[in-house]
């Protein structure tokens, strides 16, 4: 095995550059050397491992990677691995995906362990080579464009997402050079300087600035939690249609200005909330999509001072949506500042001392209200309606109790990290299956009232038809949590059942906003 080391002009990255290729005079081991070249002139601390020039067994004879001992030049580039920050693999592109050599060292290298292990939490496993990032530098015969457009990459995908993703490398980067059997010197010459080009840039570090902002980006992204906003807009929407149903209030200038009002609402009200639950979250084991927070802080995608900071810039936002909200007609201006401020009280107030409601026991009973009859009566206030008709309150009754089973549900993957933390959710207080019996007394009851709702016709018949989806749903569901409540430990991921619950949500979503708008 060869492992050039090449010191560096200044103090820099460590880089190692891996050649896939089971030929080191090939076009790969030029680009390989263009790229050193370049890493050289950039004053990295720089190594090199040429993999046809190492001795190891392609093919694993045992059930684990781990049962079956490393070779000593694994070993060694084990610890090359290790000791990079940035990680360079040259390899040509041969029946859409890299050589056999590569994808036996790969095979052989990324044990569990050492590249990643398992977990309660998120997709199940958690990467253990973070803090790196990667360079793929690949040849093809086949025209790059027709290969990304005809086959979707599948050889770039494996690596940089199914492999160095996969373990925890990000980002990674890819450079393409094809197609290599037409390219006459020229060409060749032309895509060796662009190689040792990509070695200069790492005089600027391992991550670009446009990288930087990418998954500064997606960190935000991640931090919204957008999956959860669908609901609370058909709460909304249905709110609005109560008042004067037909598609055209959808069009309201006033629909859209409140709905920006509620949507910075929500966005301060989960970033509060990753702010107050860090304590819980750092202990959760069985954090999904919709339970656990959404991890920015305790990656360290985001830090405290930036969540503060985005905090304080969506508040201002809200109070400058809320003033163009107020100069729009029909407002009525006591009446839309009362419940927004009600709103926006119970909503922070969730997480948010002093009213700590989640942690006083009374987190579910909030976000019940505040995504069922808060925003209901909000649009429903904003497009000209009164707070006190019956019609916001008796439209939000079913949704209300729909929310509960599933918002007590979520509490009990958490409930060994809320207890250490004194978050009080109704899983901690009366235990995961008082819990699981309390949300299907809920599903009981909300699935009478959308019976109730569509056999009387009431909220002028916004739940017609309703029973035919929700009493099926909520016998199925019934069913899933008599299951769990059989078992005598508590249920670690309850993802299925999480699931079924929040698409039971759906259906007091769905069919009064299909109702209201097609009158």
């Amino acid at each position: 095995m060869q492992a050039e080391r090449v010191e560096p002009t200044s103090p820099a990255i460590n880089v190692l550059v891996i050649l896939g290729h089971p030929r080191t005079d090939s076009f790969c081991g030029a680009l390989a050397e263009a790229f050193c070249k370049g890493a050289r002139a950039a004053g990295v601390e720089l190594r090199r491992l040429n993999l046809s020039e190492t001795n190891f067994d392609t093919d694993l004879h045992r059930v684990s990677p781990n049962d079956q001992p490393l070779e000593d030049d694994l070993s060694k580039a084990r610890e090359l691995i290790l000791w990079a920050e940035h990680l360079v693999i040259v390899y040509p592109t041969w029946w859409g995906t890299a050589p056999a050599l590569l994808k036996g060292f790969l095979d052989r290298i990324m044990a569990p362990g050492f590249a990643f292990r398992t977990c309660e939490g998120g997709i199940g496993y958690q990467g253990l080579l973070q803090d790196r990032s990667a360079q793929l530098i690949t040849t093809m015969d086949t025209p790059p464009l027709a290969h990304r457009l005809l086959y979707r990459e599948p050889g770039k995908n494996a690596l940089a997402r199914a492999t160095l993703g996969f373990c925890g490398i990000r980002p990674v980067r890819s450079l393409v050079f094809g197609s290599v059997k037409n390219a006459g010197a020229d060409q060749r010459q032309a895509w060796l300087a662009r190689a040792e080009r990509q070695g200069r840039r790492l005089q600027h570090g391992r991550v670009t600035r446009m990288e930087q902002l990418r998954q500064k980006a997606g960190a935000w992204l991640r931090s919204l939690r957008l999956q959860f906003y669908p609901m609370s807009w058909m709460a909304y929407a249905i709110g609005a249609l109560a008042v004067a149903p037909g598609s055209s209030v959808l069009g309201s200038p006033v629909f859209w200005v409140g709905y920006l009002c509620l949507f910075l609402l929500e966005v301060a009200t989960v970033l509060v909330n990753e702010l107050i639950d860090l304590p819980t979250d750092q202990n959760n084991r069985y954090f999904n999509a919709f339970t656990g927070g959404s991890r920015v802080l305790v990656d360290g995608s985001l830090s405290q001072k930036e969540v503060k900071t985005g905090i304080g810039v969506v508040l201002l936002g809200l109070m400058a949506s809320t003033a163009w909200l107020l100069s729009l007609p029909p407002a009525a201006p006591a009446a839309i500042i009362v419940v927004l401020a009600v709103l926006a009280l119970l909503a922070i107030g969730y997480t948010a001392p002093p009213l700590k409601l989640s942690y006083r026991g009374l987190g579910e009973v909030d976000v019940a209200v505040t995504h069922s009859i808060g925003v209901m009566l909000c649009g429903y206030v904003f497009l000209g309606g009164s707070w006190y008709d019956p019609m916001p309150w008796l439209l939000s009754l079913p949704m209300l109790l729909g929310i509960l089973p599933s918002i007590t549900l979520s509490g009990i993957p958490d409930l060994e990290a809320d207890a250490s933390a004194g978050k009080r959710t109704l899983a901690v207080r009366f235990g995961f299956r008082s819990a699981l019996l309390i949300a299907l007394v809920f599903v009981l009851l909300s699935g009478t009232a959308a019976w109730a709702w569509d056999v009387w016709g009431l909220a002028a018949g916004a739940y017609n038809g309703i029973a035919w989806l929700v009493v099926p749903h909520a016998a199925f569901l019934a069913w899933l949590l008599y299951r769990h409540l059989r078992t005598d430990e508590a249920p670690g991921r309850i993802d299925g059942l999480m699931v079924a619950a929040l698409g039971y949500v759906s259906w007091f979503g769905l069919v009064p906003l299909l109702n209201l708008d097609l009158r």
